[in-house]
Formats: structure tokens, sequence, C-alpha cells
């Protein structure tokens, strides 16, 4: 397609390297910016959209036919689309799901998200591989830029990911409470760095009032609720960005009060700890991601979504690099695609957490267990 001619039924993907992807305009016209990655789930394609840690960043979806499905009011992990524009092959042209309250191309629009339908995905997924996850625009409509040398000129006006402090634009204003189903257990204070839903519905099933607290959270906050444990929830951003986050977390491990982490939690248990971090060169993002738990050479299948990692010895028992009184660390977990630490355990502190996401919604429910452990560490230090 030659971008001078855009029309309203056409779209352009540029990216800051300068490819191009011509296509279809889907869901809503007119120019989004952010950070092109690949998902290559076959499934689950609303709760990725839905996720907050999906902010700020164009999602390829590597699986050709989306859409089938459509679009539900129950399986949202937030109250909005979070993605900045999505890009898919072969959209269904209409839903076929006794659950579908409106189609997928609907919804987009609905929510102003920019996407871009009928690209050869499977080149632009070779190409992130290649040279990396990078910036990027989709353009469509009748009022956008359609000079090539401008469009492109606005992608590498965009900011980068690394650096990006983004965690507060998508947590909670507000503290909320989510009451545990059946008996009261335990009550946990959890950090919104961009929860997804079902998390807390999954400490709730296990008798877990949980508390979740806004990202700017203090250590009184979390004093106030007198919590038999602290969760850190997934998220968006550069994890050396989480300074204040990071400062909270050393608080709750001198306290010894039992934490996990998922994700972005992950992240910042290992910069607490003393551990450096880094960004992936194109990320993990899909469903099918096989990590080994390092204690039980147990093999999960595991759902990701994470552009950054942990930077910590594999194989070995150290001394927490930031403080001695933090005790001995090892890596839990790794990928088995490329041995990207996957997870995290203090020996002598009752804390652990994991860089993928237990509660695979969508996805395998292989480490599902990890909600188990943790109940079984909110017990023994009771």
């Amino acid at each position: 397609m030659n971008a001078h001619t855009a029309r309203s039924g056409s779209a352009v993907l540029v990216l800051e390297d300068g490819r191009r992807f011509a296509g279809h305009a889907f869901g809503a016209r007119g120019t989004t910016l952010g950070e092109a990655v690949f998902n290559t789930g076959m499934t689950g394609y609303q709760e990725t959209l839905t996720d907050p840690s999906y902010h700020r960043q164009v999602v390829v979806m590597t699986a050709p036919h989306i859409g089938n499905t459509g679009w539900n009011d129950q399986d949202d992990e937030s109250t909005r689309i979070w993605v900045a524009g999505f890009v898919v092959r072969d959209p269904a042209l209409r839903p076929s799901n006794w659950r579908a309250n409106r189609s997928l191309d609907q919804e987009l629009a609905s929510q102003g998200i920019v996407g871009i339908s009928g690209v050869d995905t499977r080149a632009l997924t070779r190409h992130l591989r290649e040279r990396g996850a990078m910036r990027v625009g989709i353009f469509s409509g009748e009022r956008v830029e359609t000079d090539p040398a401008r469009q492109l000129a606005l992608v590498n006006a965009a900011a980068p990911m690394a650096g990006a402090a983004l965690a507060p634009d998508v947590s909670t204003p507000q503290a909320y409470v989510v009451p545990a189903l059946g008996e009261r257990r335990y009550t946990v204070a959890a950090l919104d760095l961009g929860i997804k839903a079902m998390t807390p519905e999954l400490l709730a099933r296990r008798g877990i009032e949980v508390h979740v607290l806004p990202a700017s959270a203090t250590f009184r906050d979390i004093e106030a609720i007198t919590p038999d444990g602290v969760f850190f929830s997934n998220g968006p951003g550069d994890p050396a960005t989480a300074d204040s986050e990071v400062a909270l977390l050393r608080q709750v491990l001198a306290a010894r009060i039992p934490f996990f982490g998922i994700c972005f939690g992950n992240q910042l248990l290992g910069r607490a700890l003393g551990f450096g971090t880094y960004k992936l060169r194109y990320g993990h993002r899909g469903i099918n991601q096989p990590v080994m738990d390092l204690s039980t050479r147990k093999v999960e299948v595991t759902a990701h979504n994470h552009g950054f990692a942990v930077d910590a010895p594999i194989g070995e028992v150290i001394a927490a690099p930031a403080d001695p009184a933090y005790g001995r660390v090892r890596v839990s977990h790794v990928c088995l695609n490329d041995d990207v630490v996957e997870g995290l355990e203090c020996l002598d502190l009752p804390a652990f957490s994991v860089q993928y996401h237990p509660e695979a919604a969508a996805g395998p429910h292989d480490a599902n267990y990890l909600f188990d452990r943790f109940v079984s560490l909110l017990e023994s230090n009771r």
C-alpha cells in the first residue's frame, strides 16, 4: 500500500527501524504509538487486551485467526483495554460463542483502540524476534499523517519502554477489598502494580481476604491492615524505575511478613534483595512457556507476559547482595527456552516470587499450586 493514498479502510504499521506493513483498519481509526511485542497464545485475547501489563504496548498476535469468540462482559482482567494497539492477521467476520456480547472489532472501536488487520504477522514476528522489541506506530483513517518520513519520525519520537515508570498509571486510585470466599482464614495486603482480576479471586477462593492497595501505598498503610502476608502483583514498565516500591518491599522483608510476588513483583523482589534487572530482547509473552521448578525438577507449561528479567545466578545459593540480614537466596525457577530467571526463593525469610503468571487467565493451570504454597507460608508464619 502507498501510505500517501491511505483511505479510511486502509492502515499501515511502521516500525522504528523503517520496516512497514500494510493492512486494513481494525477497531478505532487514528494514530497510536507504543512498543511492538508479540504474543504466541492461541486463545485468551480478551484477557491479554485487558491485562494492565500491556500498557503502552502494541500487541501482535501470532495466531492467525483472532476474534472467533467475540467479546463478553465476564472475562476482562481489568476495567478497560490497556494495550496501545492490536495487530492481527485474519479477524473473525462475526463472533461465534454463546457468551459473546459483541464483536472484538466493536469493542476495540468503542474503547478507542487503534488496530490493524491483514498483516503478515508471521513475517512481523520473525522481524521482532531477530531485531528485538521496538517502537511502532499504526496509522489509519482519513485524518492521520500519511507521509512515510513523518510517520517514522513520530514513531522514533515516542518514549521507549526502558526507563518507563508505568505502574502508577494502571494502579487502582483507591484501596478496595476482595472478600474471602467462605470462611476468612487470612488477610493479605496486595500492592496493585497492574493486578489482574483473577489473582485476588484465586486468593479469595483459598479463604484469603485481599486488601488491594494503590501502588503509592506506604508501609504504614500495610501495617494498618495487620496482614498475614503481602503480595506484589504483575505490572508494566521498567523495574529499574520502581525505587519507592522496592523500598516498601524491603520494609516488608525486614518485618518478616510473608511475601509472594508475581511478574513485576518478582523483579522487585530481585531488586530488593540486591540483584539487577535487564530488558529482554523481545520478551516472553504467551501461554506455552516451559519453566522448570529447580527444587523438584518438574517442568510446567506456563503463561508469561514480561519484557524485563532479574539478573541472578542460577544453580547456587548465595547471600542476598543488598543486606546480609536477608540471608540466603536462590533462583527457584528457570525458563527452559533461554535460561531466564523465572522465580526467586528466600531461604531465611518467608518470601518467594515467580516471573510468570500462575493465575493463567488465559492459559495452563500447571502453576496454580503456587497460591497453595503461599497459603502454606501464611500458615507456618502465623
